[in-house]
């Protein structure tokens, strides 16, 4: 505001000195308004900046949901295009990857605030069976601002994070003394050396343990552990150490036949089979072999007995060797639709029949590929129907046989009844050689395995628990293949046997072998045999 002309100094140097700070405020000012105008023109930058990385993270985002929705829908694609239980598993860890970098960038780009925030995300909390080593950060100095009072703790932030000390080798010396006497020199006294399951060798029973559970457990094959031992200075060749599997596995046995005919003592067994390279002998070129895998889980239907797998070596998928892995076994076999099995089922078995169940998944899956694709309304309203008997299968889960039989007869067995019509009417529209023909035909050919279920609350309506039991075995197929053929298949079937039945019984299957291997060293009895088993490890 101007200043009347009266209020003015009539002294010179006055006016001078006013007009001269007027001056300097005028031109802070001018400073002022250009400094904002640059933050302005900052921020605008920034917030361009900003929405051109939001901009590129919906685009990433949305392709990487698009890529999973792909993977989803290969599930249940034609065999020759679906990707196995690795493959899927690889590739959403990718895309998890590419979320968790995304993620990433937007957190380092945004405000603090906001960083704040999404690093208080709940979680869930640690085992508590876990070390905790506790780090105390006090502040530079706690002296109050008024300078007059004596601060007190009045709280603390508490957070935690996931830690990790890497596996490293050590060893163990052991002293054995000799004590003799001096006069007569005779009557030497020494204890006597402890026993290993290899005699004379460098490993011991954890490091023998560790060795196993890498590969047949997490899918590590020997060459890699060989590089991963020698980081740290030691040399163990991957020939040694299959050596040394050989050693285990011929101890393990007699452990893994036991679990199999516990298996067959089971209302209801699962099977399913897989192949397997193996190194054809003398030819340097690999042949298929088999895994042939069955599985025993009475928690479905409500039973108390563990939950267990074992895996059979074969050259062949033959009947044979199914008639042969299940001899003696009469009860409910849930299985795909390969025809070995049906051998079992013949009235002229030496054993007798057992009764087949057929799984639902399987069938779905036809139905499924047309309706990714399009171009079946029938097979479409198929995959929609059968939607519902999942359904009722999720309610009655660990419910009682007789519980689960009556909920299937009245939700279900509607569902299915109206199904083989609906397929029937349109099997007489289309062309024989279509694929929903074949997959209505593939239905009508099992329509009597596939709708058993109704009719026994023990059974379920898919195979999809001996197919979690293979797609472990699907990450060591991929990454090695068997030394020799024959021994190594059973080697390898024997010991995975036990450690996913240690995995399925959530029994830590490092612990478990280590403690077996160390026991069956000192001659456990054979009498005990059922103490060792993974599923009895907590009572060890």
């Amino acid at each position: 505001m101007t200043r009347h002309a009266s209020a003015l100094p009539d002294d010179i140097d006055t006016l001078k000195a006013m007009l001269i700070a007027a001056a300097a405020r005028e031109d802070e000012l001018q400073s002022q308004a250009g400094q904002l105008q640059s933050e302005a023109a900052t921020l605008k930058a920034e917030i361009v900046r900003m929405a051109a990385i939001n901009e590129r993270a919906e685009e990433r985002i949305a392709n990487l949901h698009m890529i999973i929705k792909q993977l989803e829908r290969a599930r249940f694609g034609r065999s020759s295009e679906k990707l196995d239980g690795d493959q899927q598993a690889f590739a959403f860890d990718e895309v998890q990857t590419g979320l968790g970098m995304i993620e990433a960038e937007l957190a380092a780009t945004g405000p603090a605030g906001e960083r704040r925030q999404r690093e208080a995300r709940p979680r869930k909390a640690f085992p508590a069976h876990l070390e905790r080593v506790e780090i105390v950060i006090e502040p530079e100095t706690v002296a109050c601002a008024c300078g007059g009072c004596q601060p007190v703790r009045i709280g603390e932030d508490v957070s935690e994070r996931l830690d990790v000390t890497p596996a490293k080798f050590r060893v163990i010396v052991t002293r054995r003394p000799k004590y003799g006497c001096a006069q007569c020199k005779e009557g030497v006294s020494q204890a006597p050396a402890p026993a290993h399951i290899v005699e004379a060798g460098m490993p011991s029973d954890a490091l023998l343990a560790h060795v196993a559970v890498s590969k047949y457990a997490d899918g590590l094959p020997l060459y890699r552990q060989e590089g991963i031992y020698a980081r740290d200075g030691v040399e163990i060749s991957r020939n040694t150490m299959a050596n040394w599997m050989g050693h285990v596995g011929f101890h393990l046995a007699p452990l893994a036949e036991r679990v199999l005919a516990l298996i067959k003592e089971g209302e209801r067994v699962y099977a399913d089979e897989t192949t397997l390279p193996t190194l054809s002998p003398g030819s340097g070129k690999t042949k298929t072999a088999w895994l042939w895998t069955y599985a025993r889980d009475d928690g479905p239907f409500g039973g108390q007995a563990p939950p267990m797998v074992a895996y059979r070596f074969e050259d062949s998928r033959g009947g044979e060797n199914v008639e042969r892995h299940l001899a003696g076994y009469t009860g409910l076999l849930q299985v795909d639709g390969w025809g070995a099995y049906n051998r079992l089922a013949d009235a002229r078995r030496a054993d007798g029949p057992l009764t087949l169940a057929a799984c639902w998944s399987h069938l779905r899956r036809k139905f499924y590929e047309l309706h990714v694709s399009g171009v079946s309304h029938v097979a479409s309203e198929t995959v929609e129907r059968m939607a519902e008997l999942w359904k009722v299968e999720e309610r009655i889960r660990g419910q009682r046989p007789a519980d689960r039989r009556a909920a299937r007869q009245e939700q279900s067995a509607a569902i299915i009844a109206d199904l083989w019509p609906f397929w029937e009417k349109e099997l007489s529209r289309i062309s024989g050689k279509s694929k929903l023909a074949e997959a209505i035909r593939y239905a009508r050919s099992r329509r009597e395995d596939l709708e058993r279920f109704l009719d026994d609350g023990r059974l379920d309506i898919d195979s999809n628990a001996v197919e979690r039991a293979i797609r472990p075995q699907a990450i060591t197929r991929k990454n090695a293949l068997f030394a020799g053929s024959d021994g190594g298949g059973k080697t390898w079937a024997t010991i995975a046997t036990l450690l996913q039945t240690a995995k399925m019984n959530d029994v830590d299957p490092f612990a478990w072998l280590t403690l077996t291997l160390q026991r069956i060293a000192e001659g456990w009895p054979n009498r005990d045999l059922d103490q060792l088993l993974p599923f009895n490890h907590h009572h060890g």
